[in-house]
């Protein structure tokens, strides 16, 4: 496993943000990482990921998104958010142009890339995977924030607990139930962190990811 660390440029008004590229000796796919609102792409959950990740076989490339690099407490708005993932999408597929290239996000990274991509069609993109949907703030069910997402003609997984108060299952059930290109993978017990007791997650996250990567390849 090797890793680089090194800037993307944004854009003019935007700036640069730090990132991290994390591979395997002989990567069969390169996924963009982004990270949630909550934290930024140093958290424990981001870099357990990508190492598991590299030892699957699968190359991450994870970035802050502006608030974090700035360590601001707001998220960025979403055209701020929209400009990052398509820098990192680009540099993505500058480090390895002829790996396969999937865009993948923790919460806020998961929502802001599918929304890039319904807007934003990327020819390079072969799926995308969301780890814990934010589907509507706790305590307030709706499915408004699905709404872009019938938009996407790619594969898409969704990886949910089903005590995720950011997600109520019935609801998210339902989201991808309408969803031709969607698959919908229940973590039994697992929160929007994906705590779940003392059941390790985080093997199943890889797992299943690395399941359906095969499937979409």
């Amino acid at each position: 496993m090797s890793t680089q660390s090194f800037k993307i440029d944004v854009s003019p008004s935007i700036g640069t943000v730090s990132a991290r590229y994390t591979a395997p000796g002989k990567p069969v796919c390169i996924f963009t990482l982004a990270h949630g609102a909550g934290a930024g792409m140093d958290h424990s959950f981001m870099e357990t990921l990508a190492e598991a990740f590299s030892n699957a076989g699968i190359a991450t490339l994870r970035f802050n998104f502006p608030f974090a690099e700035g360590k601001k407490g707001r998220p960025d708005t979403p055209a701020v958010a929209h400009a990052t993932i398509a820098a990192a999408i680009t540099k993505a597929h500058e480090l390895n142009p002829k790996l396969p290239l999937f865009a993948a996000g923790k919460s806020f990274g998961g929502r802001m890339s599918s929304q890039y991509l319904a807007a934003n069609p990327e020819g390079n993109v072969k799926g995308i995977v969301f780890y814990g949907f934010p589907l509507h703030p706790s305590g307030k069910p709706s499915t408004e924030r699905a709404e872009h997402l019938k938009a996407l003609k790619i594969p898409m997984l969704f990886l949910q607990g089903t005590k995720d108060t950011l997600a109520t299952w019935d609801l998210i059930e339902s989201v991808c139930g309408a969803l031709k290109k969607a698959t919908l993978v229940k973590l039994e017990g697992a929160d929007h962190s994906f705590k779940a007791g003392k059941k390790d997650t985080m093997s199943l996250l890889v797992s299943e990811t690395e399941k359906w990567v095969k499937k979409v390849l």
